[in-house]
């Protein structure tokens, strides 16, 4: 009962006039930016960022804008994947798969409704999942002490491999970075400068917002120049939409099935949209068996991966909301928004913010509608911007990013910041180096500091503290196995997703 009361006040902030129209213009641009290849969720996330701090928004409203353009982003991802065959992000490659052979028949406008019909179904059985165990889940988290939260950073850290789909070892290297950056300024335990150098900017230490607009945004843009991708790609034409209730009924079963599939793949940290995309659509292949014209543009070959991947983005957002650790790179973008607002993600923000939390769950509910409304009679518009070449779209993309950073502060100083984590970005980029680890590593450093001190203190140093109890020594074994297990089962996936990517 207490669960639909918050509800009800969620719905209160997040149908205010002003929330409403941010979550429209969130779930407008995240579809925007997620039909562009190669910018995905975290990039358009991380790109927006400033403009909430330009605005001066809320923390509520900011969060609603941002989880918008999140879920947008995921939305829009299948736009490039059936016109193109290029998807925008990681998630949509099985969506090239059935929807590409469907625009190649002439099905483009077909492929692209029933992807967003089941990109709806799949978002919204995931946050209605998210409404029932988010609040059972921060409870559980109370009971947590010092030794706990710094074990579970630690999973959170060995599963970081599943999240990046990167090597293990590059991956870790990563994260080690991030922890490092975390440690300048000054230590406010002891007063103690730390890799400060003498300058009166870190002594605060490194900001986050900088360091991801840096690494995402600008090394984009670097990236871009190298590449020189400077036109726009020829696209098959989209035909006139003759969607059927015979169709829709058709993909009903397999979007249900994604949603719940993925919606678990979500919640699981480390286990992210790509892997409840890939089980989602080889599990319906086998479900269906001799049924399936899979690989060779059936409609459910489209709906499976998109409720996969849908209902995995909103899972992901329950570990970052319950237990402050992000289940996606996305929602570690998030992350540093909210602790940006001086909110502290985990169980107490269900009663300390439980305007922000809920407000945001219900405008995910409102948001999967006007996503809905937008994808089916906007494709024309979304297409078209396909057409543009990147060489104009990425610039002023950048632009935004450098504007909206030095409204926050008014510091040239921080614009250098910038481009020096850009180039870092770039150069990361190029060796393979994952760029979420380090960001995790800012973001979850101090706090990982903090509890193993306090663990320290309490145990007057005894390192056995670590792993005392029961629930601190499951969460070590969890970590140990999400640490050891994808350098096992990872190259086998990997192969099964090429080999599922050939039509049979």
């Amino acid at each position: 009962m207490d669960t639909l009361n918050y509800l009800i006040d969620g719905f209160g902030v997040a149908l205010a006039p002003h929330n409403l129209m941010f979550a429209l213009m969130g779930a407008f641009l995240g579809t925007l930016i997620g039909a562009l290849p190669g910018l995905g969720p975290a990039n358009g996330v991380a790109i927006l960022i400033p403009l909430a701090f330009t605005l001066g928004l809320r923390p509520e409203t900011a969060l609603i804008m941002l989880t918008a353009v999140y879920a947008g982003a995921m939305y829009g991802g299948r736009i490039s994947s059936i016109l193109l065959n290029i998807p925008g992000d990681e998630p949509a490659m099985m969506t090239c798969l059935d929807g590409y052979p469907m625009a190649r028949q002439g099905r483009a406008a077909e492929a692209l409704a029933i992807s967003a019909v089941a990109s709806f179904i799949g978002s919204l059985i995931a946050t209605v999942g998210l409404i029932l165990l988010a609040p059972l889940l921060a409870r559980f988290a109370l009971t947590f002490g010092a030794a706990e939260y710094f074990a579970l950073f630690v999973l959170a850290f060995a599963t970081l491999g599943g999240i990046t789909g990167k090597n293990p070892v590059k991956t870790i290297l990563a994260a080690a970075l991030g922890l490092m950056i975390a440690t300048v300024g000054i230590d406010l335990s002891t007063g103690v400068q730390r890799f400060t150098f003498g300058t009166l900017e870190l002594y605060e230490g490194v900001d986050f917002i900088i360091a991801i607009v840096g690494l995402f945004a600008v090394s984009e843009l670097l990236v871009f120049i190298e590449e020189k991708a400077g036109a726009g790609r020829e696209m098959i034409r989209v035909n006139k939409l003759s969607l059927k209730w015979k169709d829709i009924r058709e993909i009903l079963p397999t979007s249900f099935r994604g949603g719940v599939i993925g919606f678990i793949s979500g919640v699981l940290p480390g286990a992210g949209a790509s892997l409840g995309s890939f089980i989602s659509y080889t599990l319906e292949k086998k479900i269906l068996g001799s049924k399936n014209r899979f690989g060779e543009g059936d409609s459910r070959g489209v709906a499976a991966p998109e409720a996969g991947n849908n209902g995995a983005s909103s899972g992901a957002l329950v570990p970052m909301l319950t237990l402050g650790v992000p289940g996606s790179g996305t929602t570690a973008v998030l992350l540093a928004m909210l602790i940006s607002f001086n909110i502290t993600p985990g169980p107490l923000m269900f009663t300390q913010n439980a305007d922000v939390v809920w407000g945001v769950i219900a405008a995910l509910l409102i948001g999967n509608f006007l996503l809905l409304v937008l994808n089916i009679p906007l494709v024309g518009v979304f297409v078209k911007l396909l057409s543009v070449p990147p060489m104009y779209l990425l610039p002023m993309v950048t632009m935004v990013a450098f504007v909206g950073i030095y409204s926050i502060s008014h510091s040239p100083v921080d614009l250098y910041f910038m481009v020096a984590f850009g180039v870092a970005g770039y150069f990361l980029r190029k060796l393979e180096i994952p760029l979420v680890p380090v960001i995790l590593g800012m973001l979850l450093g101090p706090e990982m500091e903090k509890n193993l001190r306090h663990a320290m203190q309490i145990s007057d140093g005894d390192w056995m503290v670590l792993w005392s109890s029961p629930l601190s020594i499951t969460l070590w074994a969890i970590a140990i196995a999400g640490l050891v297990l994808p350098v096992i089962v990872g190259p086998i996936l990997r192969r099964r997703m090429k080999a599922g990517a050939q039509p049979d």
